[in-house]
């Protein structure tokens, strides 16, 4: 049951990623989220409902302006099919439960926090914040605990003395995520800390393999490693964690 429900998941969680792009692009400029409409950002000509259906339009365009031709990024595209499938992926883990919902709402958090970060190296606080605000009070009400608020402010100081001891390595906008990280996850959050660390030695290396001494000058975007941690952690954080302390 819980396969055919994540099907029809599918359909709202293109819209929620065609909206989170609409977020990632006009957050960061303080741009209102509803007016004006969408455009073209080549020539300005408004976007009619029918050139703005989440990847079917795209595919129909062939990825370009209907008015001036000029391409369309293909982040669009990959951010409303993404955010499709991790939508589709709570259903199918969670079932048709508020936990699902939370689950949801955590994800379409990370995509947008991912998105911005890669783009302008900002996670704004407009996003992540609220985010966390809203799962930390959904966890603790469905699941009365202290965990979930101990993990989100143990995590957060975690980071941010990181941060503090190394400022060129992270930003304040990590610290927020790392809240919003431990909020959802609960002692899981080790594991999301621990997998988006590891997972941003990666390009650390290859920087200094290529460039040396000046890679410790070139910024690292850290949100989208954290994310990818906290999706893992959210679909095997706790297997992951008890495999871990049993080999300990």
């Amino acid at each position: 049951m819980n396969s055919a429900f994540a099907v029809i998941a599918l359909a709202p969680g293109l819209a929620i990623g065609s909206f989170l792009s609409v977020v990632a692009a006009r957050v960061p400029e303080g741009r209102s989220l509803v007016f004006p409409g969408s455009a073209c950002l080549s020539c300005q000509s408004p976007i009619a409902w029918y050139d703005n259906i989440p990847v079917l339009s795209y595919l129909v365009l062939r990825g370009r302006c209907r008015s001036c031709a000029v391409p369309i990024g293909v982040a669009y595209p990959l951010v409303e099919l993404a955010t499709a499938l991790l939508v589709a992926g709570c259903v199918l883990g969670f079932g048709l439960t508020l936990d699902a919902l939370v689950a949801a709402v955590f994800c379409a958090a990370l995509v947008a926090v991912s998105v911005t970060d890669l783009k302008r190296r900002i996670i704004p606080n407009v996003i992540v914040l609220p985010a966390a605000a809203v799962v930390l009070a959904a966890q603790t009400v469905l699941h009365p605990s202290a965990e979930w608020a101990v993990a989100a402010f143990g995590a957060a100081l975690f980071l941010f003395v990181a941060a503090v001891a190394y400022p060129g390595g992270m930003g304040m906008g990590d610290v927020k995520l790392a809240l919003l990280l431990g909020a959802m996850l609960g002692r899981s959050v080790t594991v999301a800390l621990m997998l988006g660390m590891l997972a941003a030695l990666v390009p650390a290396v290859v920087l200094l393999a290529r460039h040396g001494s000046a890679a410790r000058k070139m910024a690292i975007p850290f949100g989208p490693f954290l994310a990818a941690g906290g999706l893992v952690a959210l679909l095997a954080g706790e297997r992951l964690l008890d495999a871990y302390l049993k080999l300990m």
